[in-house]
């Protein structure tokens, strides 16, 4: 048996077969195509087939439309790769163990590549991975360097979620949910921001920074740690960190701190490293210099709206850099760069509004969006909104509350989660009576095609509909705005 949290995909031999289950989620069809390109055999299964089932199928990946426990004596695999979804109870899991074979969980999978690279650039944060992520592999491909990626969205340059490369460079997304990152090696870690999500995992703040401190110890010496300078969850992060680091007399990585022109830098108490100056907003989108380590390198005009970008920039940059980035080419990628899928993404237009959805579903990242819009040419703007699990939503409600309350209008679904059961007895109807109780304009919908009436009678021309969360409610843009 190989040891989950050491090996390296070396230490299993090519040709091997590995089942995944499923296959067709976000992370799991990635990591099945750069298994496929790593010279394994690969299938899977998904009970939910799709686009993104059938494109592994063209590819030559054996895709199983169900979880049966016959899938896996057909297929025959030496390895299994399972989701934190999937149960003990799951057929194909129950008979995995009964032919012994060694099943990992998906993170421990792609800590295996992480292991494998003899670069590997893992951005972490509670916001802003998959944007950082996608910026931080433009540069260094417009920098003639051939990273493979892996991301938690498409991104159109890639066709999909992932790129294969050179087997010199990764770059990752590595998030935190369920401790999933504490599987994974980094020569440079980004930390974008600290805040308190996944309370089902981590039920304090406390909690949130302990585990990033144990991420950090994870760096190779000699190592980057690129951080947003103002954060102070960062800082209490990178503080106990450094602790451990002298009880264990290793040498702390190289920190690059991030920051806003004239914002105090938290993590390093000096002047940060990286800089935004000269800031400006352009319909919404931001313009500003950058200024590494005192030199303006230039500047750049971002297409995708929102202060949070500015941020999100300056770590990417920071870590492109430092893996052999060229100045020029981070300028060309920031000023090229669309976003990627579900991140402040424009579906098209609505009897005359433009319909924009995005992940947002926690309330920090709900503001900021919101905040995003606001700045956007627009007439009203219509937030349609479902939280994401029940344990969020009750132990954040009045930050959801807080957030949503400044919205002219705003449309609650209910809340949407594939992994709990509502212990709770929570629902959206909560967050929607209280914004009202407070003054607010709020409306809940059990029924969808009743909040999409109710979208048709609320909008003009001009408007904007603003549709946050999971992909569960962000597929209304799609019926919105159909594909031609």
């Amino acid at each position: 048996m190989l040891d989950s949290k050491t090996f390296k995909l070396s230490d299993i031999d090519k040709g091997s077969r590995i089942y995944f289950i499923g296959i067709g989620g976000i992370s799991m069809n990635g990591l099945a195509k750069l298994a496929k390109a790593a010279g394994f055999a690969v299938g899977g299964s998904d009970n939910h087939p799709g686009e993104r089932t059938e494109e592994l199928a063209r590819e030559g990946i054996t895709i199983y439309n169900s979880q049966t426990a016959s899938n896996i004596d057909d297929f025959k695999p030496d390895y299994l790769v399972k989701t934190a979804a999937i149960l003990p109870h799951n057929e194909e899991v129950r008979r995995a163990n009964e032919s012994g074979l060694q099943i990992f969980d998906r993170a421990e999978f792609l800590g295996a590549f992480t292991r494998t690279y003899p670069q590997v650039i893992n951005v972490s944060g509670t916001h802003g991975k998959t944007t950082t992520t996608s910026m931080t592999s433009l540069m260094l491909i417009d920098s003639g360097l051939d990273p493979t990626v892996h991301l938690g969205a498409d991104l159109d340059i890639f066709g999909g979620t992932v790129k294969t490369g050179s087997p010199d460079l990764l770059v990752s997304e590595a998030c935190e949910f369920n401790r999933s990152f504490l599987n994974f090696s980094s020569t440079t870690a980004i930390i974008t921001n600290i805040d308190h999500d996944h309370v089902d995992c981590y039920p304090t703040i406390q909690d949130v920074i302990d585990v990033f401190a144990k991420f950090i110890e994870l760096i190779d010496d000699n190592g980057n740690l690129v951080v947003s300078g103002h954060d102070i969850n960062i800082a209490k992060s990178v503080s106990q960190a450094r602790e451990r680091f002298n009880e264990l007399g290793r040498s702390f990585p190289n920190v690059i701190a991030c920051a806003l022109d004239g914002e105090t830098c938290e993590v390093t108490g000096a002047k940060a490293d990286i800089i935004a100056s000269d800031i400006e907003f352009v319909e919404g989108h931001p313009n500003f210099n950058i200024i590494y380590k005192g030199e303006d390198i230039g500047r750049v005009a971002l297409r995708i709206p929102g202060s949070h970008n500015i941020s999100n920039a300056l770590n990417a940059a920071a870590a492109a850099l430092l893996n052999g980035a060229t100045p020029e080419a981070v300028i060309n990628a920031l000023n090229s760069f669309n976003g990627a899928d579900g991140r402040y993404t424009i579906k098209g237009k609505y009897k005359g509004c433009d319909v924009v959805v995005d992940y947002a579903h926690h309330p920090t990242a709900a503001r900021a969006t919101i905040e995003a819009a606001s700045n956007m040419p627009h007439g009203d703007i219509l937030v349609v909104f479902q939280p994401l699990t029940f344990n969020r939503t009750k132990l954040l409600f009045e930050d959801y509350v807080t957030s949503l309350l400044p919205c002219r209008k705003i449309l609650f679904a209910e809340i949407f989660s594939d992994r709990e059961i509502n212990t709770h007895e929570i629902s959206s109807k909560d967050i929607s009576d209280e914004i009202n109780r407070r003054g607010g304009d709020s409306e809940f919908f059990e029924d969808r095609e009743e909040l999409k009436a109710r979208i048709d009678e609320l909008i003009k021309p001009g408007d904007i509909i603003l549709i946050l969360g999971p992909e569960d409610i962000r597929t209304l843009g799609d019926e919105l705005c159909p594909k031609p």
